[in-house]
């Protein structure tokens, strides 16, 4: 089978694999979509993978369809649909077996972050897992439902963990960089609560796709103070920050209402000093989320059902991985990208 892999630092290529065979309690999925993340390029080109074996199948963002079933597996169908929870902890502590392998303990002295990110993941086109990684999703199109596992994921994680701040009344959200992850979170604002939700991104065309996923207001960086003033007069009660660079750090603290949470997704390389008195407004709360539990996967998979997700998607074939990188590397993509192996 094909297999998109990284082979050493900086360097990925598709390669000819053997087929994965499944052990106990074990699934194998026919892989449907993958998605392509900033994430995998910075595997690819940064340090984090330093101390992973090499070499593996990147994708941590999968749909596939069950093909096999491992011994003692029952609960699922040949022939289903499912999404994979592809965050790796330890397996035994408490928040391992809740599903929230995402905060395991552990993670620093883990051998991998998770599948297709040190481990083998779902640029393939077929991928063996453990039978607690996967979540039915049938009913949905296979390439929305395998950018639910993280775009979707990450940002649902987010934004449930500033419910309470959202919950102020004529609460205002901002939203700095409307990519494939900020304009999913635009849409989850838009269908879990009645925040004001106003977007902000450098390109006009991602302010249009903001406006298409909901957004109140969407702006260039140079006019969000007014924006958020016009909005509600009194600052941003949460603002997600999905790149996470030192220029979109500071335009959020500058919008932050007292008591207001800063919500950093973006791993931008951007850094925030905290002091008291300091940048940061009296009562600020920080918070750098990662990923998402498989409770919460299972719950972006309900949202996806009632019609309220609609992912912007770039499709290409598992043999165009390169040029998919290549997209995403030069900025040229409005969304998510999405691989399709040709057997799906």
């Amino acid at each position: 089978m094909l297999a998109y892999r990284m082979t050493a630092p900086g360097s990925a290529e598709l390669r000819d694999v053997d087929v994965p065979e499944t052990g106990p309690g074990q699934v194998r999925l026919d892989v449907l979509a993958a998605g392509v993340c900033h994430s995998d390029l910075a595997v690819l080109h940064g340090g984090a993978a330093a101390r992973w074996e090499l070499p593996f199948t990147l994708g941590h963002e999968t749909c596939g369809r069950v093909a096999a079933l491992g011994e003692g597996v029952e609960d699922l169908a040949v022939g289903q649909q499912v999404v994979v929870h592809a965050p790796f902890g330890c397996g035994h502590c408490p928040r391992c077996a809740a599903g929230r392998t995402n905060y395991c303990d552990l993670r620093a002295s883990l051998p991998a972050a998770g599948l297709g990110l040190g481990l083998d993941g779902g640029m393939a086109e077929a991928m063996v897992l453990d039978r607690a990684r996967v979540v039915p999703a049938d009913g949905l199109d296979p390439v929305v439902a395998a950018t639910l596992t993280d775009a979707g994921l990450t940002s649902f994680h987010a934004v449930q963990g500033a419910r309470e701040a959202l919950a102020e009344p004529d609460a205002l959200a901002v939203v700095i960089g409307v990519g494939g992850l900020g304009h999913l979170a635009i849409g989850l604002l838009r269908a879990l609560g009645p925040a004001t939700v106003v977007a902000v991104d450098t390109r006009e065309e991602a302010l249009g796709l903001a406006r298409e996923c909901g957004a109140d207001v969407a702006v260039l960086p140079g006019d969000a103070a007014a924006a958020v003033a016009g909005a509600g007069g009194h600052g941003a009660d949460v603002v997600f920050d999905f790149a996470g660079a030192q220029s979109s750090l500071d335009l959020a603290v500058s919008l932050l209402r007292t008591a207001g949470e800063l919500v950093v997704v973006g791993s931008g390389g951007g850094a925030l000093t905290v002091s008291k008195p300091g940048v940061l407004p009296s009562g600020a709360v920080v918070r750098v989320p990662f990923w998402g539990s498989r409770p919460e996967l299972e719950a972006v998979v309900g949202v996806a059902r009632g019609g309220a997700l609609t992912p912007r998607t770039t499709i290409y074939p598992l043999t165009d991985a390169d040029r998919a990188f290549d997209d995403l590397r030069g900025g040229r993509l409005l969304g998510r990208a999405v691989l399709v192996p040709a057997t799906g």
